[in-house]
Formats: structure tokens, C-alpha cells, sequence
């Protein structure tokens, strides 16, 4: 390569690479914006899409693909299936479909980049769309304002594609191919360590890509060197998913080892094949020739693994060991509050799951065969997961435009207060005693047994807890009237048992209508 002298030379070389690393700052900038407006925009449809259409491996592909192409980043939607799977709204078999088809949607960014920003170069019709988009942001309310970010993003994204274009120019003769690891298998794997590396750290494969793009466009990579570059930041990408299930549940662990698993074996797999591929092509436009090899290794690592996906999970649950159980709340991951959606999702499955706890026990202190056993350990395993799920309403926080998301917040904050009654109620055993040892009260406290081991639908919730009442008005009456005469501390024990039952019906009543409210708002 050429040797750079002079002062002109050395600054010329120094703006050169200043420069190009403005430029990446900008593209990362602009991604950032672009891909946050994004996700406010089709946050809630993508993340319906997400717990809907995962049924089978193949539709979580599509679906993967599709989404990631909306939003334009693969990190976003592998930290929301993370989420999902730990929240409970997917299994992690129906997780993998998802990631493969993100691996797929992420490389559309290439192509724009590659037609719109290198051969179009349209970078100077993103200054004035820049300043309309600005005001728009700043001026804007609503779906105005997130367009405003959206097209702010997407201008700065290629101004920083024409800055780093413009300095690698000048830079040209300080950087050339000889300076990077030699063709080989050892030297295209230190290139994967490399592209690995370098989105780790930039947190964009779309960056990433980008500035190979640009640097093959310089002559300053051959095809083979940008291909094994691009091969390791799809490995680099990972990394946003395993710092997210940190700390989480096995499936959370699982679906991010899943995630690395299958692109280091991609990569892996393709990299002998480099030079078969680099001299097929014949060196024929080598910027469109890696875009396509971006979406053709990945499109053609996601057929390898699909007729192998259930082996895949057995290989990954094996790899994972289960930890010790963490309780009623465990659910509760920290790296779900990112997600409002996934927030909510893991709160109302502690709800459900303390409830049916508190439910269980009590069914075994009114069955016939009375056991006090589970009630007594009752406060031990339920006060710590409420408040548990207290803390964890309490950090959520939901946008105030997101009705739904405000409706199902607010349901289970009632749940939170009934639940917390439910089990104060529990505990009162004397009233217990009470109605099991009373025929009569024993049978309609039996009643509520079979709903409390069979959940009904809130409305037979309602119907029953009804019943329950005016049976206790009917038993109050005819033991008044019966005993007016006589010591009436017995009615008054005997009224106190009913009204218990009748509180006991109204929480399980209550509960039961403020999660089919949660689970509506859903979607």
C-alpha cells in the first residue's frame, strides 16, 4: 500500500478517519431514532403479532422476519421475545421460528442502505427532509410527532451514510485490504472475531454492515473480507439478548443461548464456503454481492435449522441446568419492564398465580377431609409474592396515550388489593372451624370449594357469589327467628362465619372479573 507523507498527507488522513467515525456516529444516531419511532408506532400491533402468530416454527419465522423488517432492528425484537417467553406468552420452542425470521428481516437494512444511500446517495435530499422532520417532531402531537422521528431518523441515518462515503475518500490510501487478515480459514475466522466484536460494541448490525459497505465501495475490502466481517456481526448481535436475560428465568436463559447458538453455527458453517462464493461471483459489484450474501447465509441457516428445531431444544434445555424455584414471582424479571407489554403479561400471570395459591389452600381447609396444612404455610409463600407484584406496578410505567395498556394496569391494581384481602381472609381459621363443623354452612361453603378448584368464567363467579348470599340471609333469618329466646352468642359466632364466606365469595368474585379484564385488554 501506499505510504502517506507530509503534514497535508497525515491531516488530510486524520480528517479522513475523524470523519468516517462522525459518520458512524451519525448512522448510529439516526438508526436509533428511526428504530425507537418505529417501535412506537407498530409497537403494540408487532407485539400482538409476536404472541399471536408463533404457533408453529415456520409462522415465527415469518412472523420474525416480518416484524424485525418493520422496526429495522433485530436486538428489539429478540429482547421482546426473551421478554414474551419469560413472561409466559410463548413457549421457547415457538421462540426459535421467531429469532430465525429476525435474522432474515434484519438484513433488508442492507439493501436500503446498499440502493438507496451508496447508489442513489441521497444524503443531500436528507438535509432539508432533516429540517421539515425536526419541526414535525418538535411541533407535532401524537402519530405527527413519532412520523417527525421517524423521518428525522431516517435523514440522519443517511447524512452519516455520505459523511462516512466522503471520509473514507479521503482516507483511501491510509486503509487497504493487505492491512487485514490474509484469505484462509484462520484468517477469516479472526474477520468474524472481528465483525463480532465490532457490533457488540456498536449495538447495530445495520451499522455495521453499513461500514463494510462503504469500505468495499473504497477498495479498502475485498468481497471475502466484508463477507466474513458481516458473517460475525450477526454473532455480535447477540449480545443485546444475553445481557437482557441476565438474572432471568431458564427459558429466558435458553432463548438467548438459543439465539447465539444458531448464529455462531451459521456462521460457522458458511465460512468454508467463502471462497467458493467470492469466486463464483467473479468480483461483479462486490457491494450488491454481500448484501445478498447477507440474506442468502441467513435465509439459508434458517432452512439448516428448521427441520432440526426440535432436536435444537432438546441440545439448548440440556445446555441450561433448572435453578433452584424461585417462588410465586418469579416471573417477575427485571429485564421485562423495558417492555410495558411483557410488564403487564408477567404481572397478571403472578396475579393468577397467587390467587389460584390462596384458592388451593383454602379448598383444603372447607373440603370434608378439613386439612389446615397448606393454610398455615400460606404467608410464607404468598406475603413475599405480593409484595413482590406491589414493587413491580409500582416501578411500571405506562404511556398515556396507551389506553389499553392504562385499562389493564389499573385492573391489576384492584387484583393487588383484592388479592391482598383474599389472603387476609384466609387466615382468620376460627371461621373456618365454624362453617365446616355446621351442615348447613358446610355445604354452601363447599360450593365455593369446587369453583375455587374449577376457575369459573367471572360471571358464574357473580351468579355464585350471589347465591352465597342469599343463602346466608336465609340462614341468619331462620336461626334469628328460631333462637330469638335463647343465648345468641352462637347466631352472633354463627353470622360471623357467614359473613366471612360471603367476603371470601365477593374477593374470589372480584379477582376473577379484574383479570378477564386484564386478559381483554390484552388483546
Amino acid at each position: 500500500p501506499m505510504i502517506v507523507t507530509g503534514t497535508a498527507g497525515k491531516g488530510a488522513m486524520t480528517g479522513g478517519i475523524l470523519g468516517f467515525l462522525g459518520g458512524i456516529g451519525l448512522f448510529l444516531f439516526g438508526m436509533d431514532v428511526m428504530t425507537r419511532a418505529l417501535r412506537d408506532v407498530a409497537g403494540r400491533r408487532l407485539r400482538d403479532w409476536l404472541g399471536r402468530f408463533t404457533q408453529t416454527t415456520l409462522r415465527g419465522v415469518i412472523t420474525g422476519a416480518v416484524a424485525t423488517a418493520i422496526v429495522q432492528s433485530s436486538s428489539a425484537v429478540t429482547v421482546m421475545t426473551i421478554g414474551f417467553v419469560g413472561a409466559g406468552l410463548i413457549g421457547f420452542s415457538q421462540s426459535l421460528g421467531v429469532l430465525y425470521g429476525a435474522n432474515i428481516g434484519t438484513t433488508l437494512l442492507g439493501w436500503i442502505v446498499m440502493v438507496v444511500g451508496v447508489k442513489l446517495q441521497i444524503g443531500i435530499v436528507a438535509m432539508p427532509v432533516l429540517l421539515l422532520a425536526s419541526l414535525l417532531a418538535l411541533l407535532g402531537r401524537g402519530i405527527w410527532e413519532r412520523l417527525g422521528r421517524l423521518l428525522a431518523g431516517s435523514s440522519l441515518l443517511f447524512i452519516g451514510l455520505d459523511v462516512m462515503q466522503a471520509a473514507m475518500a479521503g482516507a483511501e490510501m491510509a486503509l487497504h485490504p493487505d492491512l487485514l487478515p490474509k484469505d484462509g480459514f484462520a484468517g477469516r475466522l479472526l474477520l468474524v472475531v472481528l465483525g463480532a466484536g465490532l457490533v457488540a460494541m456498536l449495538q447495530s448490525s445495520g451499522a455495521g454492515v453499513a461500514v463494510v459497505l462503504v469500505m468495499i465501495g473504497a477498495g479498502q475490502l475485498t468481497f471475502g473480507q466484508g463477507a466474513a466481517l458481516v458473517g460475525g456481526m450477526n454473532i455480535g448481535t447477540t449480545v443485546t439478548g444475553l445481557l437482557a436475560s441476565l438474572g432471568g428465568s431458564r427459558p429466558m436463559r435458553m432463548t438467548a443461548l438459543a439465539n447465539l447458538l444458531f448464529n455462531l453455527i451459521t456462521a460457522l458453517i458458511l465460512l468454508p464456503a467463502l471462497p467458493l462464493i467470492e469466486a463464483a461471483w467473479g468480483g461483479r459489484d462486490p457491494q450488491f454481492a454481500l448484501v445478498l450474501f447477507h440474506s442468502g447465509f441467513n435465509v439459508l441457516g434458517t432452512l439448516i435449522f428448521l427441520p432440526m428445531t426440535s432436536r435444537f431444544v432438546r441440545l439448548v434445555q440440556a445446555m441450561v441446568p433448572e435453578r433452584r424455584a424461585a417462588g410465586l414471582a418469579a416471573p417477575l424479571e427485571r429485564g421485562l419492564l423495558e417492555e410495558e407489554a411483557t410488564a403487564l403479561a408477567a404481572a397478571e400471570r403472578v396475579a393468577r398465580a397467587i390467587a389460584n395459591e390462596i384458592a388451593l389452600a383454602l379448598s383444603h381447609a372447607l373440603s370434608r377431609e378439613t386439612d389446615l396444612r397448606p393454610l398455615a404455610a400460606l404467608p410464607g409463600r404468598v406475603e413475599p409474592a405480593l409484595a413482590a407484584l406491589s414493587d413491580w406496578l409500582s416501578r411500571l410505567r405506562i404511556a398515556p396515550d396507551h389506553a389499553a395498556a392504562q385499562a389493564r394496569f389499573a385492573a391489576l391494581l384492584h387484583v393487588l388489593d383484592h388479592l391482598s384481602r383474599f389472603l387476609a381472609r384466609a387466615g382468620e381459621q376460627d371461621r373456618i372451624g365454624r362453617l365446616v363443623t355446621d351442615p348447613e354452612l358446610a355445604r354452601a361453603a363447599r360450593v365455593l370449594v369446587v369453583a375455587m378448584q374449577r376457575p369459573l368464567p367471572p360471571m358464574r363467579y357473580a351468579r355464585l357469589d350471589r347465591l352465597i348470599n342469599a343463602r346466608g340471609q336465609r340462614i341468619r333469618r331462620a336461626r334469628l327467628s328460631h333462637e330469638a329466646v335463647s343465648d345468641l352468642r352462637p347466631v352472633l359466632a354463627l353470622t360471623d362465619a357467614l359473613r366471612w364466606l360471603e367476603r371470601v365469595a365477593d374477593h374470589a368474585e372480584r379477582i376473577a372479573h379484574y383479570l378477564d379484564i386484564a386478559a381483554e385488554k390484552r388483546g
